[in-house]
């Protein structure tokens, strides 16, 4: 992939979402949420502060995210989807 993120943004990789409930029902395609789980696949160089000093990146590639439901931008790469966030659009690392 030749897409390098700008700024403080990443690019994630979607995590499949769930097949089945805790309790073992199986989720028709339908009624899956949205998946809020992803891998990031290429971070930015980082954002530069108003004072002019470079503030480096917190995740890297390969890290396990979460995110908000609507958070970033879905794009298509190579036939892949993925999507194109802020690193501040992350909520946790897991």
């Amino acid at each position: 992939m030749n897409v390098k993120p700008l700024e403080d943004r990443i690019i994630v990789r979607l995590l499949e979402a769930e097949e089945k409930t805790a309790g073992g029902i199986i989720i028709p395609d339908n009624a899956k949420e949205k998946p809020q789980k992803g891998e990031v696949i290429a971070v930015g160089p980082g954002k530069v502060s108003d004072q002019g000093k470079k503030l480096d990146m917190t995740l890297k590639k390969g890290d396990k995210i979460l995110y908000g439901k609507y958070s970033g931008t879905e794009v298509k790469i190579e036939g892949e989807e993925y999507l194109i966030m802020r690193e501040s659009d992350v909520l946790a690392s897991i």
